[in-house]
């Protein structure tokens, strides 16, 4: 994640509003209808506020490729099963993750609402994007959101040669008190070292990798960009074995295994998919809801006091430093990559749709 008050040579500046519009318009013009175009625009703009552009809006290009080749389905029948009141499976018909996890996730809030906790398995989507914007939005409504998801295996495995397990990501959320000028607590993180798109980025500006955090094609770790294609498991075998449980806690649990069909002989098995897990839990359940989310505060108020390390800028709670980020580009605008905004407006002129008006950067 990274900012600065103006954007980099060559990146223009687009207002919030106006990319999550056009951005909708284009993934309206890729298929999806309105509302769903709308749903896919605003995780990604969301996450292009927070600073993680990796998952902003230069995955427009990549939602609309998917859509072209039907990988992703753009009139997906979402269905929902469930035998017991706080969990459900939600079986996306490989709909777009951003779809199927807002949908998701609005269930899992209702649920938990009348139980207590709840949780909703999503069987079968297609790339769910940032997933802390999903827990985020449970934190919204003031429970706390928990999510995993399992994908295609890219990321080295301990003691296994090649690429073995995905980089699948955590998120926590907790909301806080709303006077007290804390964001919502937010911890998002892969069980990977280095994302895949630094491992590009280095590639392209000869940068070489940080030790241990990417491999070539049969696992030994490397440093050089060129022969690195696959990022290492955060803290090694810890990292992996997280990767592996969440398989189990996501596709196996909602019988959509991606490992098991990967590693095999099936050519199916390769196909692009994912599974994830949702789970709120309604702090009114466990006690009164203000007291929690006070303590939450105070919690919050003690690690900030704390003495911070020589050379440190200061100390953040998980969340803190995003959300920031999002408050200026909010402001000032969201910085777009010249690559991304030239693919943009490419497939705005393909659509004979009319790009905003990037703001002046200064």
């Amino acid at each position: 994640m990274s900012d600065t008050a103006t954007p980099k040579p060559g990146k223009v500046l687009v207002a919030a509003d106006d990319l999550r519009a056009f951005s909708a318009a284009l993934l309206e013009k890729g298929g999806l209808d309105a509302e769903q175009a709308r749903t896919t625009a605003d995780v990604l703009v969301w996450a292009a506020l927070r600073g993680v552009d990796s998952h902003g809006i230069a995955r427009v290009p990549a939602y609309l490729e998917l859509l072209a080749k039907g990988v992703a389905n753009a009139g997906a029948d979402i269905r929902v099963e469930s035998s017991t009141p706080a969990a459900a499976v939600l079986d996306a018909d490989r709909a777009p993750g951003p779809v199927a996890l807002t949908a998701a996730a609005e269930l899992a809030v209702t649920r938990a609402r009348t139980n207590g906790v709840a949780a909703v398995g999503v069987r079968r989507t297609v790339h769910t994007g940032a997933i802390g914007y999903y827990v985020a939005k449970i934190a919204e409504q003031g429970l706390v959101g928990i999510g995993y998801v399992a994908g295609m295996p890219n990321m080295g495995y301990t003691g296994v040669k090649g690429a073995a397990v995905a980089t699948s990501p955590l998120a926590v959320a907790v909301p806080t008190a709303g006077s007290s000028g804390h964001a919502p607590v937010l911890l998002d993180m892969a069980t990977a070292t280095i994302a895949l798109g630094k491992i590009k980025q280095a590639r392209a500006s000869g940068t070489p990798l940080p030790e241990g955090a990417a491999a070539t094609e049969d696992g030994t770790p490397t440093t050089d960009p060129e022969k690195a294609v696959m990022p290492l498991p955060l803290g090694g075998a810890k990292g992996s074995g997280m990767s592996f449980a969440f398989e189990l806690l996501t596709s196996v649990l909602v019988g959509a295994p991606i490992f098991a069909a990967f590693h095999s002989d099936d050519p199916q098995g390769r196909k692009h998919r994912q599974n994830a897990l949702l789970i709120a839990l309604d702090p009114a359940a466990f006690g009164d809801p203000a007291a929690f989310t006070a303590a939450v505060d105070e919690t919050l108020d003690t690690l900030k006091r704390l003495p911070a390390a020589d050379g440190a800028e200061g100390v953040f709670y998980p969340g803190e430093r995003s959300a920031a980020v999002a408050e200026r580009r909010g402001a000032r605008g969201i910085p777009v990559a010249p690559k991304v905004w030239r693919e943009l407006t490419e497939a705005a002129g393909r659509f004979g749709l009319t790009p905003p008006e990037p703001k002046p950067s200064a």
